[in-house]
């Protein structure tokens, strides 16, 4: 690492320059290559309306504040990538359907202000594991969509979807679609896809802009899955019920993942090969220190999560996992993967250690505490990201971001500090 006289290297480049080296630097980076300096990442989220005076609702909902936002970010703190609200893509679709499981601001009685929630509730039954099991897609569409979408309340009038296989005897009572409450689901269905594509071009849109502005795209952008566990503990048996499955109903998680595994990495495949971007992001919940023992991780958590990643990096998807919670008594089996294949953003595990333990392993992301950069100082910042890019910058492969992707609540002079001294420490000589 060098240690000469800071100055910012990307003052007086042509957007076109800045995302060429910026593109480059993330991808070796991810590839476990040394690029010229530590790649940077802000995830702004809620920080961006908080810093500018403007509404969380405002910036949810409205495309182009939050463009004008971000563009206004970038230009100040001139980090690699940056990014606005990470929950953008789910507003419109949600708010259309009326989802009981998830709160915006400005809806749901969350103020404008507020911060978008999940509602984590009993929204599959212990009987109903069997009929999951059996018919994944028949069970959700007639039971779960149901009622988890108060506007598809009519869905649970449909006959089993497997009557679909009776070919014309089966096709000819399609006039059960003209029954009122299904109806309406369907016409919501149809409003709801309408602003789904646009939401989808939202989305394309804020990429399009930030790269022409100069930005990388964030490495998360691809197929959205879970680790099957986390499928079944987040949304449909909350986290009190899987807990107690663990003991009373073994079998039928281990059977539940075995079926989730399959579903998700189909749908995964397909979005990659469809869209062209060979990027699955897995944000993992259950699995951590505090939620499981070892044994536990070993049977019911691992050997699925294992799979998934190994075959999507087979079908030439690089697994992106957001390691939430601390996985320092579980960085032995990540060691398992295949070198320069996968990256992990790391949450509250010893960031040294990780370093220590999959430095060779995958690209490494994470590392700037969130309480650091709402509270520090400017010389405890300065300090620990001296330190973050001389041990765990040392060879490569390390993208510097915070260690939860909201950075609500962060100060802006703070990040700016951070994001300075990354750029001035974290050159590779």
């Amino acid at each position: 690492m060098t240690t000469k006289p800071y100055t910012d290297p990307d003052i007086g480049k042509t957007p076109q320059q800045l995302f060429a080296e910026r593109n480059t630097r993330v991808l070796n980076a991810l590839q476990l290559k040394q690029p010229d300096r530590i790649p940077v990442q802000l995830f702004m989220s809620y920080m961006l309306p908080d810093m500018y005076g403007v509404t969380h609702q405002e910036v949810q909902e409205n495309k182009d504040k939050e463009l004008e936002l971000l563009e206004k970010a970038g230009a100040y703190f001139q980090p690699d990538i940056i990014w606005g609200v990470l929950n953008n893509p789910y507003v419109g679709t949600t708010l259309a359907l009326k989802d009981v499981t998830t709160k915006f601001p400005g809806h749901s009685g969350l103020s404008p202000h507020g911060s978008y929630q999940f509602v984590e509730d009993e929204y599959m039954k212990p009987e109903e594991y069997d009929d999951f099991i059996d018919d994944p897609a028949d069970w959700a569409i007639r039971k779960y969509w149901p009622r988890v979408f108060k506007e598809l309340e009519g869905l649970s009038m449909l006959p089993p979807l497997g009557m679909a296989a009776f070919g014309t005897y089966g096709i000819s009572n399609i006039s059960f679609l003209k029954i009122p409450p299904i109806a309406a689901a369907f016409e919501a269905l149809a409003r709801a896809a309408d602003t789904q594509a646009a939401m989808d071009a939202r989305t394309q849109e804020t990429v399009g802009k930030m790269i022409s502005l100069g930005f990388a795209p964030p490495p998360i952008a691809g197929a959205l899955v879970e680790a099957p566990f986390d499928l079944i503990a987040d949304l449909l048996r909350g986290m009190k019920n899987m807990m107690l499955d663990l003991r009373r109903r073994p079998e039928k998680i281990l059977a539940g993942v075995e079926k989730v595994l399959k579903f998700e990495l189909e749908y995964a495949i397909a979005f990659c090969k469809a869209t062209g971007l060979n990027v699955t992001f897995i944000p993992l919940h259950r699995g951590s220190d505090g939620f499981m023992s070892l044994p536990q991780f070993e049977k019911f958590y691992w050997p699925t999560l294992k799979t998934l990643m190994l075959r999507l990096i087979d079908a030439g998807i690089t697994p992106v996992c957001f390691y939430e919670g601390t996985w320092d008594q579980r960085l032995k089996y990540l060691a398992e993967l295949p070198k320069g294949k996968t990256a992990g953003w790391f949450q509250s595990s010893d960031i040294f250690k990780v370093k220590e333990v999959l430095g060779d392993t995958m690209c490494i992301m994470g590392g700037m505490r969130n309480t650091l950069i709402q509270a520090g100082s400017p010389e405890d910042v300065r300090k620990f990201t001296i330190e973050l890019c001389r041990k765990v910058g040392k060879g490569g492969g390390f993208i510097m971001t915070t260690t939860v992707g909201e950075m609500e609540g962060c100060k802006p002079e703070l990040v700016k500090v951070w994001v300075d001294t990354t750029k001035e420490y974290g050159v590779y000589a």
